[in-house]
């Protein structure tokens, strides 16, 4: 079962948990809600992990800077990619678009593979989707719908941010798009349930 479980079935995720291929054996997931943010990695070929808890909504952004400093500590052989720290900085002290223009010049660069980009853009749009800005981050989100169409986890979170700011018909249509790409995706179902519920 954790075999399934950490084997990679689509977008670089495999059973609850995002596998990571610059560095083998290491698995995890960021979590988000309104004032709390979560960073949880681990490693199933060392056993090495930290699970980063903040009561911040900039909890993601500090947890990656801890997490640096836990790999060095420990002397862990951790390739960091993702410029999430670097562009939730500027997206906040120069705006989402300078932000958004940074990430393009990495691409374009070649500094940033296709699967840290889609994990950054993802990582950015939660920080800025609870911490109040929620319009940033739904700019985020359609990039990154943009660049990886064929990803159901972008429209799952492009649908989360949409139901957050009340827009119902757009969250649907994204989560119903996400489950279409995943049908195995059971926050998609989970999240129409209670959409149409309440509509």
């Amino acid at each position: 079962m954790t075999e399934q479980m950490l084997t990679p079935v689509m977008d670089g995720a495999g059973l609850g948990f995002f596998v990571e291929k610059e560095n083998p054996g290491q698995f995890g997931h960021d979590g988000a809600d309104e004032g709390f943010q979560a960073l949880l990695t681990m490693n199933s070929e060392t056993g090495k992990g930290v699970a980063i808890m903040a009561a911040s909504d900039n909890g993601i952004t500090l947890a990656n800077y801890v997490l640096r400093g836990v790999a060095q500590e420990y002397s862990w052989n951790y390739k960091f990619g993702g410029p999430l720290p670097m562009m939730g900085t500027l997206a906040r002290a120069r705006g989402v678009e300078a932000a958004l223009d940074r990430y393009a010049e990495m691409r374009k660069a070649g500094e940033l593979p296709a699967d840290q980009a889609e994990r950054s853009l993802n990582q950015l749009g939660y920080s800025l989707l609870y911490s109040g800005h929620e319009k940033d981050a739904i700019a985020v989100f359609q990039r990154n719908v943009q660049e990886f169409p064929q990803s159901s986890n972008v429209y799952d979170s492009l649908g989360e941010a949409y139901a957050k700011v009340g827009e119902k018909d757009l969250a649907i249509a994204n989560y119903e798009e996400s489950l279409q790409l995943d049908p195995k995706n059971q926050n998609a179902v989970e999240r129409l349930k209670k959409l149409r519920e309440t509509k």
